[in-house]
């Protein structure tokens, strides 16, 4: 959280994802939810769309 708050104006943080992907939420390394990458005019963002399953997301190996 630290560096998003160092980040300036026009910063550019890259994703590998495509808009409507779906996306882990992470706190701390932990899953807390899933979301989906949205797109309005020029502001990105992630909209949750349900909560974690720590399964799921230890199945697919992503730390």
């Amino acid at each position: 959280m630290a560096q998003f708050l160092r980040m300036g104006r026009g910063a550019v943080i890259p994703l590998d994802s495509f808009e409507q992907d779906d996306v882990w939420i992470l706190a701390n390394n932990h899953p807390i939810a899933r979301g989906e990458i949205t797109i309005e005019g020029d502001k990105v963002a992630v909209t949750i769309t349900e909560a974690a399953n720590v399964h799921d997301f230890n199945a697919i190996g992503s730390f």
